[in-house]
């Protein structure tokens, strides 16, 4: 079943000493293999754990266990609380354990290298980190910087990918904030276009004269020609 008591094995030691529940019963209702059950029953499995009982726990219903004794085949459900409470929001920085502690710079390598738009403070928060140690990392002083090898801390099981992704828009979003969009080039002033003794306001002044002077030594050439 996809929900079991808190403390499965411990149930199922009340519920054997104190029901008449078939093993595969409690074994469907704790989420345990039925051998299990049968080597708790025995003594074999669990020896010297305390039994809990689930109904003062209020995770089984008694007419649960009364439905359940009644028919073989009953599978009992886990009671479900009457008001839920809302995972409380995180703050501070992440807790690491300590078997994945040393695996810290190599995550913060991999962020450094493939996210330089995320500040220290939310890798910090991110890994669980200081930012003593993410500039170690940036600037090569930490003590195993020979060492280092990026690595995604997903894949190293540091965060979680909705997490990473989480920062990573954060971070983008921040930086279209206060870094304006690159437009492009612009046309260059007029000033930088004109010669210096040309004046871009004023038209240049046409010598008619001159103008049909080459219209007439055009035309005579044209009939010499003929």
């Amino acid at each position: 079943m996809a929900d079991k008591p808190l403390m499965p094995i411990a149930t199922a030691v009340w519920l054997i000493d104190n029901t008449s529940l078939s093993f595969d019963q409690i074994a469907e209702f704790c989420g345990l293999h039925v051998l299990q059950v049968k080597g708790i029953a025995d003594g074999d499995v669990a020896t010297g754990v305390r039994g809990i009982d689930p109904i003062t726990t209020h995770q089984l219903d008694r007419k649960e266990i009364e439905n359940g004794q009644l028919d073989p085949e009953y599978k009992m459900k886990l009671s479900r609380p009457k008001t839920i409470v809302a995972e409380r929001t995180r703050k501070g920085p992440r807790y690491t354990p300590v078997s994945k502690r040393q695996n810290r710079p190599d995550a913060i390598a991999w962020m450094v290298r493939n996210h330089p738009e995320i500040s220290d403070a939310q890798i910090a928060k991110l890994l669980g980190t200081t930012k003593t140690t993410i500039q170690s990392v940036r600037d090569r002083t930490h003590w195993n910087s020979a060492n280092l090898q990026p690595q995604d801390p997903v894949g190293l099981g540091l965060c979680t990918q909705i997490d990473l992704d989480g920062v990573v828009r954060k971070a983008a979003a921040r930086r279209a904030k206060f870094e304006p969009a690159d437009e492009g080039p612009t046309l260059k002033p007029a000033t930088e276009t004109v010669m210096p003794d040309e004046d871009p306001d004023q038209e240049r002044e046409i010598d008619l004269d001159k103008v049909f002077a080459n219209l007439s030594n055009s035309n005579e050439a044209d009939g010499r020609k003929e």
